[in-house]
């Protein structure tokens, strides 16, 4: 099977990394892996495309030169992977409607709250045409799946659940032993949080993390607060760490994420509230590594954790219940390994990504066999 792979909102290799990016790669990763011919078709960027005329020139520009690359011999699927009203997959829908190709979107997005205001109504309106000429459309997040199905009928629609490769986040006593010796020889407890320190809910969320902090130790209780990432609120971040928690926070930097394993295995609790977080790999990352998780569960806390079983959740609006659920566990050393073992079991059970994509490729070939034999006919 031929597949033309296009990403419009953030293409391979940007600079600014995301779970977005990250799952994009990875179902690219796991095609080329099947042995398939799956071929990066465009890097064209389609942000806010509808209020930038440069990217306009440039999206008329790509779509000839692809057409003219495949006039003779057409890919079997073209798949794209995230579409919605910021960057609507323009260019995917055009070309597998010229190339008479069946057309693929991994990650669609329907939010009816963006026709109201006049700044995204035309993101809205072209993304949902975009939706509507998809041949198949799948999600990996159960709101989405819930907005989707006001548009697209259910035979054109697919869940997948979430997933990330677990034998690349596994706990490792080794590295456990080797951190907590070097930077925390006196055996506190660790809370760890990461994100990437950029303006937004990125930042207010770990500024939430190091106010609940506070307020534990306030109350005498002992632990270290340890910050993975880095970014531009840096110095913002860190005053606000030196005047609440003078002494106990550890900037860890930005952590690669094929090492990210070492540090959530270091750790003893992972706590990050996902404001408005669409799903959260770190959620599914901690719990990989046996560290139970701490979240919000309006967003994609709820959609990775299970309250009481692998994690605590709350609800956004109640800032003291994601404080007291730290302090829940800090407490308790026992609930701490029983969550840590369940969230392990989990991850393998329902968030394995090579489990989870095989419905992925089988709807492809599908897709790709009925429209050869529609040609053949």
């Amino acid at each position: 099977m031929d597949i033309a792979y296009y990403m419009p909102f953030k293409p391979f290799g940007h600079k600014n990394p995301s779970g977005d990016l990250v799952t994009g790669t990875e179902l690219f990763n796991y095609l080329e892996g099947k042995e398939y011919d799956i071929e990066l078709v465009s890097k064209l960027r389609c942000r806010w495309i509808y209020y930038q005329p440069q990217v306009w020139r440039r999206y008329f520009a790509e779509k000839r030169r692809i057409l003219k690359k495949y006039q003779y011999k057409k890919p079997d699927i073209w798949l794209s992977y995230h579409s919605y009203y910021k960057a609507p997959d323009l260019l995917g829908s055009s070309c597998s409607k010229a190339l008479d190709v069946p057309y693929v979107i991994f990650q669609g997005i329907y939010s009816t709250k963006r026709r109201k205001k006049f700044k995204t109504l035309p993101g809205f309106l072209l993304n949902r045409k975009v939706l509507l000429s998809a041949d198949q459309v799948f999600t990996n997040k159960r709101r989405d799946f819930k907005n989707l199905k006001r548009l697209i009928s259910t035979d054109r629609l697919t869940y997948i659940a979430p997933g990330i490769n677990p034998d690349s986040f596994v706990f490792s006593t080794e590295a456990r032993n080797t951190l907590r010796r070097k930077w925390n020889p006196e055996g506190k407890p660790i809370i760890m949080t990461a994100a990437m320190f950029r303006p937004g809910v990125k930042t207010e969320g770990l500024m939430q993390v190091i106010k609940s902090c506070a307020q534990l130790a306030g109350k005498k209780r002992q632990f270290s607060l340890w910050i993975g990432g880095d970014g531009t609120c840096r110095n913002e971040l860190k005053k606000c760490a030196d005047e609440l928690l003078p002494g106990k926070v550890r900037f860890l930097g930005k952590i690669p994420r094929h090492e990210m394993y070492r540090y959530y295995s270091a750790a003893d609790i992972f706590a990050f509230p996902g404001i408005e977080e669409s799903l959260g790999m770190v959620y599914l990352e901690a719990q990989s590594c046996n560290l139970p998780v701490v979240a919000y569960g309006d967003w994609g806390g709820g959609e990775a954790i299970i309250h009481n079983r692998t994690g605590l959740l709350s609800p956004a609006d109640d800032q003291s219940g994601f404080t007291e659920n730290i302090d829940r566990l800090l407490k308790d050393n026992k609930l701490r390994g029983k969550f840590g073992q369940n969230g392990s079991s989990h991850i393998r059970s329902h968030h394995d990504l090579q489990q989870n994509y095989t419905l992925l490729e089988e709807k492809l070939l599908t897709l790709a066999a009925d429209r050869q034999e529609a040609v053949r006919e």
